[in-house]
This record gives structure tokens, sequence and C-alpha cells, in this order.
């Protein structure tokens, strides 16, 4: 009896476990390269692959918070770099949230919103006026600023059957920098692409 009853409990308790194993909410990590420049938004697209190029990179960090039929929703945590010529070094870390539709197993459209930090760093040589009349350098470390995002993109489920998916995605970005100058350019916009994959990692 007391055999029984050890089994039974041991069934139980496996079988509770994978109820929560099975209700666990995917993660994914991944990387993307970008290309930005300033414009309005929406106000360029097709410049973005023939005129100048300002690269980047991002990595991130992405958790489904609820899954539907034929949605999830997500957020996700992003830190990048992107070096705009002649101009800035900029680092942003954005907290983002998004909603992805699936046309299929394998095909998917996704929208995000986000905002955060950006810490710039001039890309020229900064000048100030010492006591003696001669100039020093005054670049310092940078400056903080913040940051707000909105994306649209696309993605492709390498391999759904497997435990540990791969998605490759392109995406379409809108980013303001703000402030920038606060004399004359309050508010510094953007435009971007990004080409990736992110991995499940759990």
């Amino acid at each position: 009896m007391l055999l029984l009853m050890l089994l039974a409990s041991r069934c139980v308790l496996a079988q509770e476990y994978s109820a929560k194993k099975a209700t666990k909410k995917p993660a994914y990590a991944g990387i993307a390269f970008t290309n930005s420049q300033t414009a309005m938004p929406f106000g360029k697209f097709a410049g973005l692959f023939s005129e100048a190029f300002h690269p980047g990179m991002e990595i991130r960090y992405e958790k489904t918070l609820y899954t539907g039929q034929k949605h999830d929703w997500f957020s996700e945590l992003r830190l990048g770099y992107f070096f705009h010529r002649f101009v800035q070094h900029s680092i942003p870390l954005t907290i983002n949230g998004g909603y992805r539709f699936y046309y299929s197993k394998k095909l998917s459209a996704q929208t995000s919103l986000g905002a955060g930090y950006m810490h710039s760093i001039p890309a020229t040589a900064v000048l100030k006026a010492n006591e003696n009349g001669n100039y020093e350098n005054n670049k310092g470390i940078g400056r903080a600023q913040a940051t707000v995002t909105w994306e649209i993109g696309a993605g492709y489920l390498l391999n759904p059957k497997d435990e540990i998916p791969c998605r490759v995605f392109f995406s379409y970005q809108q980013r303001l920098q703000l402030p920038f100058v606060r004399s004359y350019v309050p508010l510094l916009p953007y435009n971007s692409i990004a080409l990736g994959f992110t991995k499940s990692i759990r």
C-alpha cells in the first residue's frame, strides 16, 4: 500500500512539473545589423540601401508575455550601437513592447514601440577656450539623452518543429533622439533598417 502511495505521488509531481514546463513562456536572444539615416519619420526607405551608410548593430533579449492561437505579445530589451558619420557614436538601450501575428507556422509580421536611454559621443573634436585663450579638447564622455522608437517588420521561422527554433527578421524603424541640440534641433529623427535573427534560449 505504501509503495502504491509513493508511486501515485511521484506521478502527480511529474504531471505538475510537465504542466509548468509546458506553460513556461519562451525567451529568445538575437542580434541584428542596422543602417540608419537622418530623415523625417517615413521620409526615407530606398535611400537606406543606396545612400550614405551609418552602420550599427543590436543585441536583443525577447520574452513572450502571452501566446494566442495566431499571435504573441512580447517584451524586448535591446542594446545597440550605431555610427553617424561626422556627427556621433550612439549607444541606445531600450525596452520595447510588441505584437506578432502569424500568417503561417513560419511567416509572421510584428510591430513594437519602445523607449529608453541613449548615450551619444561626438564623432568630431569639441574645442573650448581655456582661461589663457587656448583651445582644449572638451569632448568628455558624451551626453545622456532619451530615445523613442517604433518598428514594423516581418520574420520567418526556419525550423518551427525544433525545440530551439531560429527566426530571421527584417524591420524598418523610426527613432527619435532628444534633446539633440536644444537651441535649434530639439528632436533628431532617424530612419533605420535591421536584418538579423533570434534563437530560442528556453
